[in-house]
């Protein structure tokens, strides 16, 4: 695999966890601002009509502060208007099971959804691409073969064996006195 300019970077990073939505709604609004650049990324959350939108730019507010903070903190050299959003997930949490009442005196089963949130941002180096970079990133890792389909493509290769012949009636009986 051939390393880019933007594997060897500094990443920041800032959580929300056990937060009340499911994190498929949240990744409606983290694919919005994945690989822009951060101040475009603020407007963009800011601006959504969506209710996860102010906790995700809260925690990309909180990403920003971990980076300029340990820029002091570290005596690195990061320009924070550089920054861009480098990954945006939101994890399963573990569920609330609830019970809802139902006719006839029984109960209804039901989870509530929750979802850890990650926002890492990192420095956009001059020069580098940052939307392909990110794009490169998720088809390196989409194209890693899974285990079962690399015995597939072996078993494919490998020459068929060939069936063995069925024995007759008469053969079978054969065997059967010379066996004993």
């Amino acid at each position: 695999m051939a390393k880019t300019a933007v594997d060897n970077q500094r990443e920041f990073r800032a959580e929300a966890r056990f937060q009340r939505t499911s994190p498929q709604k949240a990744k409606l609004v983290l694919d919005m601002i994945k690989g822009k650049r951060v101040e475009q990324a603020l407007n963009t959350v800011h601006f959504s009509t969506k209710r996860m939108a102010p906790v995700i730019e809260k925690v990309l507010r909180s990403a920003i502060q971990n980076a300029n903070y340990l820029a002091q903190e570290q005596g690195l050299d990061v320009d924070i208007d550089n920054l861009y959003v480098r990954t945006a997930v939101a994890n399963d949490a573990p569920r609330m099971k609830r019970i809802r009442p139902a006719p006839m005196g029984r109960a209804f089963r039901y989870q509530r959804r929750l979802a850890h949130i990650i926002v890492t941002v990192a420095e956009k180096k001059p020069g580098v691409n940052v939307t392909t970079a990110v794009r490169a990133e998720e088809h390196a890792a989409d194209a890693k073969p899974a285990k079962g389909a690399a015995k597939k493509s072996a078993a494919k290769k490998a020459p068929a064996k060939k069936a063995a012949a069925k024995k007759s009636p008469a053969k079978k009986s054969a065997a059967k006195k010379a066996a004993k």
